[in-house]
């Protein structure tokens, strides 16, 4: 890949996502904060391929795989009002089909197009496919990371606002907002089990969802970066301070501390 292909595709995204923007504020705000959560991505994801020490041309590959990694978003909530999959549309396959329709990649080596089609459509699974093998599954494991590092950091923000003046909070809220949380939520948090969205009851289990989120970033580059902005800690402070959250807190913790010591870079990359 060239770094001029690498420009063309910014112009085109620039292009393509301002098709969507009309009159409804509403739907402009979760628009823009879907642009700007995809330069944040982008952002993050050349800052971790350089702490792996990914040489250019991967570093270009992981851009552009960070650039169309939430294309699908667009269409969907222009067409359904909601980034809930559940109630609309799939957007990692929408956004493949959206490259494919708009004959981006078609420029591209045949494995380049593979592997940015491959991330883009596993970024959001639930885990990604076990056949993965090599810098396909390198860059569908940097791009999931380098997402949840800037959707840590558009939630917390959230939350905050949310939690000041809930009545004039504009943006989508998936979930009912009670102060309980659901068992099983916090039973499979608590023993580092990944969550099904379809199991989420209440924002509260959606918090417990994005902190258990932690035994399912990749690299410790990634992780370390979690812990050292304390998303940890301010996730926990948005749930109920209970004997069980409390718990939560001291076991994650440690988990992160425990993984960081024992992880080095250098290995996790040789087992990519």
């Amino acid at each position: 890949m060239r770094q001029e292909q690498v420009e063309r595709f910014k112009h085109w995204f620039a292009e393509y996502t301002r098709r969507f923007l009309g009159e409804d504020e509403y739907v402009n705000a979760h628009l823009r904060l879907k642009q700007e959560h995809t330069s944040r991505t982008c952002e993050e994801t050349l800052s971790l391929a350089e702490q792996l020490a990914l040489d250019d041309s991967q570093k270009q590959v992981a851009e552009v795989i960070a650039l169309f990694h939430d294309i699908g978003r667009f269409p969907q909530f222009a067409k359904y009002g909601t980034y809930c999959d559940g109630r609309s549309v799939d957007h990692c396959r929408l956004g493949v089909e959206v490259l494919a329709e708009e004959g981006l990649l078609t420029t591209l080596r045949r494995e380049e197009k593979e592997w940015i089609e491959t991330a883009v459509e596993n970024h959001g699974r639930k885990s990604l496919p076990a056949g993965l093998r090599g810098q396909a599954l390198l860059f569908a494991k940097l791009i999931r990371d380098a997402d949840k590092l800037d959707i840590l950091r558009i939630v917390i923000s959230n939350y905050r606002v949310h939690l000041q003046n809930p009545v004039k909070f504009s943006f989508e809220i998936e979930l009912p907002d009670e102060p309980r949380y659901s068992p099983e939520v916090l039973d499979a948090v608590m023993n580092g089990r990944l969550v099904d969205y379809q199991d989420l009851r209440t924002l509260n289990d959606m918090k417990l969802c994005q902190l258990g989120w932690v035994y399912d970033m990749n690299f410790a580059a990634g992780l370390e970066r979690l812990r050292q902005r304390g998303f940890v800690e301010e996730l926990i402070g948005f749930l109920p301070q209970t004997p069980e959250i409390a718990a939560l807190k001291d076991l994650v913790l440690t988990y992160i501390d425990e993984r960081l010591g024992r992880t080095p870079r250098l290995k996790e990359l040789s087992e990519v």
